[in-house]
């Protein structure tokens, strides 16, 4: 069963969903666990490095149009915590969904 209740710009977008039934019989919908992808699949598209200040919903907005594609970068470089990627001087790599591209190592 799949219930798309996530724009196409969101990270938990095409994330399949399964179905629980609570105590009282009713039926509960929820979003299955979804995986980082491995980072050397995905296409690089560019890079940025960090500044002071910086935050990746930002540095989404500049390089992607859109704040809301900061799991992206996240994605990109393999960071389970988004703001573990916040530090300046860090180079980070801009990358395409997966799924998106070529791919490769």
């Amino acid at each position: 069963m799949s219930i798309e209740r996530f724009p196409p710009n969101s990270r938990y977008n095409g994330v399949p969903t399964a179905e629980l039934a609570g105590p009282d019989g009713e039926k509960i919908v929820y979003l299955r666990r979804r995986f980082i992808p491995d980072p050397a699949t995905l296409v690089t598209v560019g890079e940025v490095q960090v500044q002071g200040g910086d935050r990746l919903d930002r540095l989404a907005a500049t390089n992607f149009g859109d704040p809301i594609q900061y799991w992206r970068i996240a994605d990109g470089n393999g960071a389970q915590v988004p703001s573990d990627l916040e530090h300046p001087g860090d180079t980070l790599r801009l990358t395409l969904p997966a799924g998106l591209g070529g791919g490769g190592a």
